[in-house]
């Protein structure tokens, strides 16, 4: 079902958005930035993305970059952590004030993790012949924390929307209120990344360029396959997370996380 109730960010989280998020998991605002800092934004990425190509990266801090190509048939970058560390723009961006009152939402002592997991995700969604990257299985994201930590910390993951995220774009789907089920349900509710099929109960969340996103980190969800083809299909976010626990930055040094060993099943 299509979900309508979106939200407009001020100052500070309102009782009545900290209220929205405690029960369904995630929480959707209307027009965080601007157009200007959304068309900023995709020059950074375009010459970030140009720049890795020609020098044929393949990781960055133990991450591996999932290359594909677009609705032309040109190579591009579908999949890339740690942006907002090699672009003055995207890091500039991770500075709102705003976005450093989210993690609110889970408590004063979390923080933005731009250089801990997998930093500020740049993510390019096209459905075409060629992509390698057009959806992404049911998961959830706190389940890497119970197998590399052995705990499960609070997290958040925060969507900066840069194209317009119609249904038949595919997009985010959630399962609402699983954010608050059990760990066995956490573990076993799905198959991780298998299952991509639609669940009758899943929510789906429309975007526009410039709106924003969070969600728990304990809440099922995945990204569906976009119902059209080509450039119609081009769908294009950042998530970056906001995390509590014990502080892990990468490296150059750092090692490929294990989970990354079954980037097949993502296509």
């Amino acid at each position: 079902m299509d979900y309508k109730q979106k939200f407009t960010f001020s100052n500070n989280i309102t009782q009545e958005q900290q209220d929205f998020y405690n029960e369904h998991g995630f929480i959707h605002y209307k027009d965080f930035f601007t157009k200007p800092q959304i068309i900023d934004a995709l020059k950074a990425i375009e010459t970030l993305q140009s720049d890795w190509i020609n020098k044929g990266l393949e990781k960055v801090n133990g991450i591996p970059i999932k290359y594909g190509k677009d609705e032309n048939g040109d190579k591009i970058i579908q999949r890339f952590a740690f942006a907002s560390l090699h672009s003055e723009y995207l890091h500039s961006l991770l500075q709102d004030e705003r976005l450093d009152k989210l993690r609110y939402f889970i408590g004063e002592d979390a923080r933005i993790a731009e250089n801990e997991k997998d930093g500020l995700v740049v993510n390019h969604y096209v459905n075409t012949g060629e992509s390698k990257y057009s959806k992404l299985g049911w998961h959830t994201d706190g389940l890497r924390d119970l197998f590399t930590q052995f705990t499960l910390n609070p997290m958040l993951n925060i969507g900066i929307y840069l194209d317009d995220s119609p249904v038949e774009k595919g997009g985010l789907r959630l399962l609402d209120g699983t954010h608050k089920q059990s760990i066995y349900q956490m573990l076993f509710r799905k198959r991780y990344f298998v299952d991509n099929e639609a669940d009758k109960n899943e929510i789906s969340l429309e975007a526009e360029s410039g709106d924003l996103t969070v969600h728990s980190g304990r809440i099922w969800h995945r990204a569906a396959l976009a119902t059209v083809q080509g450039a119609a299909s081009k769908r294009r976010v950042m998530y970056f997370p906001i995390i509590k626990g014990k502080y892990q930055p990468k490296s150059d040094e750092s090692r490929t996380p294990f989970y990354h060993k079954f980037q097949h099943l993502i296509k």
